[in-house]
């Protein structure tokens, strides 16, 4: 049978070509770094990490990588690291997404992967005097992970527009200081610090209310209107693009881990306890996961509440049309909002 030659000298040149090509060229990501904080909600994170989910799902996937992981106390230093390469997956409160995610537009073009968990976040103080946060005064440090860019500093700019006002959303601003949720705890709790409040999250403000002399100002949900995701993971459209059957090994072992805690929260009480070296019981920590207010799920839920204030503020210059436009085509599946 006649066959073109021009075709076959085609097909000849080409093979030559990819030969020549370095197999470095083809390959994906030999080792990753994937960043956590601390608490309960980064619970499927750390899952993933002792039972190395992405190792199994990369390797699945045809992608051997060693996976390296990050403690960090706050989104802003774990943003630093996510421009400068030395982190290609992080995690935490949507504020410091959503501050990122407006300035990577047209760059690194960050975009979230999925959400973690839906949990509300309390404003605890110790002193008594303090009834709501209209209370608050120049005495007062209030402690949370970053300054003006954490979830829960946004949460509290929200609450005080609501209470003092229009334009009033930085009043509490100057009373804020960075802290990593235990040291924050640990200050609070010893009575000898200036810290007199911790905006947190769970399981530390559970731990706080033990103390008699400890009392709730505020719940995130209530400034709100209701549940709203706590924690979202992030990456670069770049890595993501550069690097698909990692990327899609994440995905898969985050699902994992976030059903292997909904099938068994005794189990996952147990889990943390033995990673986080926590020292609660397995009763309390159990009790925690069984409240209907916290809820591990990869469904993104009111992240648009965030994004509108935060849009108001001049926090972040553009909005998104819909959540969707700050997540990967992975999570556009789900009833998101």
């Amino acid at each position: 049978m006649f066959k073109d030659p021009f075709a076959r000298l085609l097909r000849v040149l080409l093979s030559i070509a990819l030969l020549s090509v370095p197999a470095s060229v083809f390959a994906e990501a030999a080792e990753i770094k994937v960043a956590q904080q601390y608490g309960i909600g980064y619970l499927p994170l750390m899952i993933m990490e002792e039972q190395k989910l992405i190792e199994k799902y990369a390797k699945e996937n045809g992608v051997d990588v060693t996976v390296g992981w990050a403690k960090f106390a706050g989104g802003n230093v774990m943003n630093d690291a996510l421009l400068s390469n030395s982190l290609q997956f992080a995690s935490g409160g949507v504020g410091p997404f959503l501050t990122l995610w407006s300035r990577t537009r047209g760059s690194l073009d960050v975009k979230a992967v999925s959400a973690i968990n839906s949990m509300p976040l309390y404003l605890n103080t110790r002193n008594p005097n303090v009834r709501t946060i209209k209370d608050f005064r120049d005495t007062d440090k209030i402690a949370l992970p970053a300054v003006k860019v954490s979830i829960q500093a946004v949460t509290l700019q929200m609450a005080a527009e609501k209470a003092f006002g229009e334009g009033q959303q930085n009043r509490l601003d100057a009373l804020t200081v960075s802290l990593s949720h235990p040291d924050a705890q640990a200050a609070l709790l010893s009575g000898q610090s200036e810290i007199t409040a911790h905006f947190s999250s769970p399981p530390f403000q559970y731990q706080q209310l033990k103390n008699p002399a400890i009392h709730t100002v505020l719940n995130s949900y209530d400034v709100l209107g209701g549940p709203a995701t706590f924690n979202v993971v992030w990456t670069t459209t770049r890595f993501r693009s550069e690097n698909p059957r990692l990327y899609d090994a994440f995905v898969r072992a985050l699902d994992e881990a976030t059903a292997l805690i909904n099938r068994d929260r005794k189990w996952a009480a147990e889990a943390y306890l033995r990673l986080s070296k926590d020292k609660d019981s397995v009763q309390e920590i159990l009790a925690m996961l069984n409240d209907p207010s916290i809820v591990y799920t990869t469904t993104p839920q009111n992240v648009m509440k965030y994004v509108d204030f935060m849009l108001k503020i001049g926090a972040i210059k553009v909005r998104p049309e819909s959540w969707k436009d700050l997540f990967f085509p992975n999570a556009h599946g789900l009833p998101g909002s």
